[in-house]
């Protein structure tokens, strides 16, 4: 008898998704509880468990495909974990006869990736792969030409990142010469796009968080007076302070010091200062917070996830550098709840992680600011009437020039240069 595997509820407001792939295939043991899928939502990725014990049936759902709450996605036959049934045949693919080991493979001689993402040297995904691949990672490894099974898996249940795809191919060593070619080939070699034309084109639908944040930047542009104000920061005393005493934070606290634990504390300040930027619009009204629930943009698989530090005024910085910490391995992991980021009411994103120098960040709705930081680096100021090098940040704020006037936004980004310049001030609240 077979049980049906129904989407769950997915929380409010949220009535549909996208499966973005299947962890189980039909004829795989399969566990009570154990994920089979996975569903993209607007916010997160949310696993699909089998009610179940027994083997993985009939998918009734194909992999892009948008699905409703409480619709059948497949189907758990009974069973006592009998060996996986064997996949179903694939159609034969013809090929040239295979090089000499020593020579390096040409980009259009590989199998087809599977997956239907074209033909771009990556080696075949077959059933004994050890775990399935998201699409994202299946495109990087177009795009890198890495192949699956020479990558260890970090991510859940062993799967494969796309960080885990990326390291591979940046450890890959140069390859070797291509040999000299000769008169007349042993074989013909089936042409591809890329030597017949020289380019080639990729079309993949974008994912259903990727639609999310395209439709909610373009919605905060056309809503919000966006304007951005920039200022630079002196990183001297906070990077002392960090070299002297990272050691011992991490073995009392368990977690790594970093630069935002000190940008979050020295945010929740400023904003107690100037309150209008943790403000928002509702209407025709003003909402004012005196709290600090802090939006941190944390890089995930599939795109940009904000969650949300609740609370942040209350934290110490051990306390925001776990909460992040956190954040960011299950941002990886994909294991991040929809209630995790909402209600932010104030947003830092930090580009200078992937070496950004300067940039105009887009405002999170329904907030009315966002700070943006930058990438260190060494520059000539003047101090005391001499010219020294120090390691400057640039900072921006973004605002929404409708309830945050421009001397509020510089009177911000001072008091937030301030106390980074004299961390002391985080400490006596100054």
């Amino acid at each position: 008898m077979a049980t049906e595997v129904l989407v769950p509820t997915l929380g409010e407001s949220i009535t549909e998704a996208t499966l973005g792939e299947w962890l189980k295939q039909p004829g795989d043991k399969v566990a009570a509880d154990e994920p089979i899928a996975s569903l993209e939502t607007d916010k997160v990725s949310v696993e699909v468990p089998s009610p179940v014990a027994g083997v993985m049936g009939q998918h009734a759902v194909a992999v892009g495909e948008t699905v409703q709450v409480g619709a059948m996605i497949a189907t758990i036959d009974a069973g006592d974990g009998a060996p996986a049934a064997a996949p179903a045949p694939q159609p034969a693919v013809t090929q040239a006869p295979k090089a000499e080991p020593e020579a390096p493979v040409a980009a259009d001689q590989g199998t087809p990736v599977a997956g239907g993402y074209g033909n771009h040297g990556a080696t075949a995904v077959g059933d004994d792969t050890p775990a399935a691949l998201s699409p994202s990672v299946r495109r990087a490894m177009l795009e890198h030409g890495v192949d699956p099974a020479t990558i260890k898996g970090t991510g859940r249940d062993g799967r494969i990142t796309k960080e885990d795809v990326a390291t591979a191919a940046s450890s890959r060593p140069a390859p070797a010469p291509a040999p000299a070619p000769t008169a007349a080939p042993a074989a013909p070699v089936t042409p591809s796009v890329a030597a017949s034309t020289g380019r080639k084109e990729e079309r993949v639908r974008m994912t259903r968080l990727r639609q999310t944040i395209a439709k909610r930047l373009k919605e905060a542009q056309d809503t919000a007076a966006i304007l951005t104000t920039f200022n630079d920061v002196d990183m001297t005393a906070v990077i002392e302070a960090r070299t002297k005493y990272k050691d011992l934070f991490e073995k009392k606290h368990g977690v790594r010091l970093g630069f935002m634990g000190f940008f979050v504390k020295a945010a929740c300040m400023a904003l107690k200062d100037v309150p209008s930027v943790n403000g928002s619009i509702e209407g025709d009204e003003i909402v004012y917070h005196d709290y600090a629930d802090i939006s941190v943009a944390v890089s995930a698989p599939n795109g940009l996830v904000v969650p949300v530090i609740r609370d942040a005024q209350d934290l110490s910085v051990a306390g925001i550098e776990k909460t992040i910490g956190d954040f960011g391995k299950r941002a990886k992991d994909g294991t991040l709840k929809m209630d995790e980021m909402k209600g932010g009411t104030f947003t830092i994103s930090n580009g200078g992680v992937f070496g950004s120098l300067m940039s105009t960040p887009i405002i999170n709705p329904p907030q009315s600011a966002v700070l943006g930081l930058h990438r260190i680096e060494d520059r000539p100021v003047v101090r005391d009437g001499q010219v020294v090098v120090r390691p400057m940040m640039y900072l921006a704020l973004s605002y929404d020039h409708r309830l945050v006037d421009g001397r509020e936004a510089v009177t911000f980004l001072v008091a937030l240069k301030n106390a980074i310049e004299d961390p002391t001030r985080i400490l006596i609240d100054l």
